[in-house]
């Protein structure tokens, strides 16, 4: 049940968060541009700019359902599903979502080769491979998303420094973790390029992954923010949690969903969880607020991580940056394969004789499609991004809230 302790909630008001779906543009958007601009016009100059300068479109569409209907269906436990297919409107893309935010992450990328290559010029070359590889920077697009959206609460114009701070630190957490992802996956490409194991060797790739989780936590120590610290920490924790818990469930057809997920959530969702928190924590929200902020991002990510692992079995290599497969055929299992083993005994004598027959993982993979797996798969990863979308009401409505519920909407058109 969702809890109704959030503040600024005005059941009074025609709409709520669940009546809002992302569009192209319609004669019946009953919030549109317009109304995005005039209230970017009557907030803080910086804001105003952003919206000017770069004409962002942002239209909704409302449902006919009243508040009072939409909670009783919450109350009984009804899911506000998302579908995408039944609701008309244009694709959602990741350079328009961050538009609001793009003068921040410009400042964030001039930063992030600096901070590495300053003081270990011998990582420099890595460093500019890491971190030119054509990354999305989504977790820094969501601090200052959340920062923006929060500061509103707490009547500050602008970023603070701790958010553009955190935002430098929590990238430099994910990259540090993708590069020793690679390392212990043996990964040769990663978003279509080679790794950086791959080119500068092992002993180079843990080198620059441990540097930059130590530096990463010596800027971390300089926010001197108690809070935010044990965040942080707990997220480092959580990688290393993650990654034993996958090495010790390899090829194990007995894996259940609720270990899947907690695995995911180590991997992925506690980073963006942390993102998302620690952005309102230094806006100075209160903590109702900010345990909000903490649970859209884990759902965001959970959300996040169900679609990568679909995407694993629908897309090419070419789509991936990676072999397709790859986490099956060396024993990763996720959720599509968690639930096509539900209904196929063959899907599992294959995966325990670790594909040693040609044409096995082929086999399997189309078991896997065959079964439900994709489907079921997909009906997961929109419960979790309904409950992203619920936990976004109690922000005032702003550009920067509708971006958040569009990266929501994002994540499940990529397996639209």
């Amino acid at each position: 049940m969702m809890s109704m302790t959030c503040h600024n909630l005005d059941f009074g008001f025609t709409k709520t968060v669940f009546d809002l779906y992302a569009c192209g543009c319609s004669s019946n958007a009953s919030f549109c541009r317009s109304s995005v601009r005039n209230y970017a016009k009557s907030s803080s100059s910086s804001r105003k700019l952003v919206d000017r300068r770069r004409g962002i479109a942002l239209c909704r569409v409302s449902s006919t359902k009243t508040p009072a209907t939409l909670l009783s269906e919450v109350a009984q436990g009804v899911p506000p599903l998302l579908d995408l297919k039944k609701e008309s409107r244009c694709p959602i893309s990741l350079k328009n979502l961050f538009e609001l935010v793009a003068d921040d992450l410009q400042t964030l990328n001039q930063n992030l080769q600096s901070i590495v290559g300053a003081e270990n010029p011998v990582l420099m070359s890595a460093a500019e491979q890491i971190f030119g590889a054509g990354g999305k920077r989504m977790r820094p697009a969501l601090v200052f998303l959340v920062s923006r959206a929060t500061a509103e609460l707490a009547g500050l114009m602008e970023l603070t420094m701790e958010h553009r701070r955190l935002a430098e630190i929590i990238e430099m957490i994910h990259t540090a973790s993708l590069i020793h992802d690679d390392v212990l996956d043996d990964s040769n490409m990663r978003r279509g390029q080679e790794t950086v194991h791959q080119m500068y060797g092992t002993r180079v790739a843990v080198l620059a992954g441990d540097f930059m989780f130590a530096q990463s936590s010596w800027y971390l120590a300089n926010l001197e923010n108690l809070e935010v610290i044990k965040l942080i920490s707990q997220v480092i924790k959580d990688f290393a949690s993650g990654e034993i818990k996958q090495a010790s469930s390899l090829f194990d057809c007995d894996l259940k969903l609720e270990e899947y997920l907690l695995k995911s959530y180590y991997k992925t969702a506690s980073l963006i969880a942390a993102s998302t928190k620690g952005a309102a924590v230094f806006s100075g929200v209160d903590s109702t607020i900010t345990q909000k902020m903490y649970e859209y991002g884990k759902n965001l990510g959970l959300a996040f991580q169900v679609v990568d692992d679909i995407l694993d079995f629908t897309q090419s290599a070419e789509q991936l940056g990676k072999p397709a497969g790859s986490d099956l055929v060396n024993g990763n299992l996720t959720a599509p394969v968690i639930f096509a083993l539900e209904k196929e005994p063959k899907l599992r004598d294959i995966i325990e004789s670790e594909f040693s027959e040609p044409g096995s993982l082929n086999e399997a993979i189309e078991l896997v499609k065959s079964c439900g797996g994709i489907e079921r798969a997909q009906e997961l990863a929109k419960e979790k991004a309904d409950l992203a979308i619920q936990n976004l009401q109690c922000l005032p409505e702003s550009a920067f809230r509708l971006a958040l519920e569009d990266m929501v909407l994002y994540n499940l058109e990529r397996i639209d």
